[in-house]
């Protein structure tokens, strides 16, 4: 049974790998890792759009100052997009922001750059979903600006309409008379045709019911919601945003579904990331340790990574998880997230590990209540 391994699966796992997969997979268009790691029938709803239950997100992508990002990665991130794709991955998630200083927009320029450069079926590129965020800068103060924006990142991007066009968070912590503007871009983008449906992210619970009720009532749905969740990011708020989303039919996608690389497995308090990262990961690891030997003992037995329970609790939970990605060796480790679910017990039981772990993720500031 030919399937890319990550280094971290230990080699006794290899013989129950197929027993893993729950059934046995009909022929299908998807070729890059045979057998494919994701079913192409195994989609989800998210508005008006289909999509699959993993996207890839690509801060990375562009992003100098957290992710070492060099333009000589740009080869490789090719390859990582058309794995994704060919393997059934049709979310990607990006914003106008993402890129450092010169870079500034470098996500959707690559993202563009690389919708062109795939090789594969036409019918496979044209179910391509890009959701871009549009950043609510103290500049933009009119919905006219917010619809100049997203024009902005669909020429950025050459496609012709934008899958999700979400607000990269909301102003009212600090500048609540901008919060209308946000609101009328989105209705006057979507009423536009620039983007098939609409989001948010990093609105609160209080805050995504607001604007829920303001855009249903100008006729738009809204068909996302996009927050910190994971292992690491369940407190009171982020699980009161989940059931709204779930009440409401809107779908979760949950970002730093890794933690930002805390819930791999690869890092100790010994062992830090470099830069920024590495400043965080010393306040929060040694706390983890309960939550990371759940992990563990779940992957090998699994016979998966840490990094794929991780991300599998996420879907489980009936969100959409987009892990970042910069190599092919994390595509193919994160694809293996796909095709299986955690059991209840297993899900019951990383909860309570994650409960008994005395540290959690720090809060994205810009949540609001």
């Amino acid at each position: 049974m030919a399937m890319a391994l990550s280094n971290s699966v230990p080699s006794a796992c290899i013989i129950c790998l197929s027993a893993s997969n729950q059934f046995d997979p009909p022929s299908s268009p998807f070729k890059s890792l045979k057998p494919p790691l994701f079913w192409p029938w195994q989609k989800v709803k998210m508005g008006p759009l289909t999509v699959s239950p993993m996207g890839f997100g690509t801060w990375a992508w562009g992003n100098q100052l957290l992710w070492g990002y060099q333009p000589s990665m740009d080869s490789q991130l090719q390859q990582v997009f058309n794995l994704a794709v060919e393997n059934g991955i049709n979310l990607f998630d990006t914003a106008d922001s993402y890129g450092t200083g010169r870079l500034n927009g470098q996500s959707e320029k690559l993202l563009g750059k690389f919708i062109r450069g795939f090789q594969g079926e036409k019918r496979i590129r044209d179910e391509i979903v890009i959701a871009t965020k549009f950043a609510a800068y103290p500049w933009r103060l009119t919905s006219g600006q917010f619809v100049q924006a997203c024009r902005a990142s669909r020429d950025r991007m050459q496609i012709e309409q934008i899958g999700i066009g979400q607000l990269h968070w909301s102003t009212a912590n600090y500048a609540p008379p901008q919060e209308l503007a946000l609101w009328n871009g989105l209705v006057a983008m979507y009423e536009k045709g620039l983007v098939k449906a609409v989001g948010v992210s990093n609105y609160g619970p209080k805050q995504l019911v607001k604007i829920h009720d303001y855009l249903k009532a100008r006729g738009v749905p809204l068909c996302s919601a996009q927050v910190q969740f994971s292992l690491l990011s369940i407190g009171e708020d982020q699980m009161e945003i989940k059931n709204i989303c779930d009440s409401l039919d809107i779908r979760l996608i949950s970002y730093s579904p890794l933690g930002l690389g805390m819930l791999t497995g690869k890092y100790t308090p010994s062992r830090l990331p470099q830069g920024p990262r590495g400043l965080l990961f010393k306040q929060i690891l040694p706390g983890l340790k309960p939550l990371l030997v759940s992990l563990r003992e779940i992957a090998e037995k699994r016979c998966k990574t840490i990094p794929q329970v991780a991300i599998n609790w996420c879907i489980s939970k009936g969100t959409i998880p987009i892990p970042g990605v910069k190599t092919v060796k994390q595509a193919e480790e994160n694809l293996g997230a796909l095709g299986w679910r955690l059991s209840s017990s297993e899900l019951l039981q990383l909860d309570y590990a994650a409960q008994e772990s005395p540290q959690r993720m720090i809060q994205n500031i810009f949540q609001t209540k």
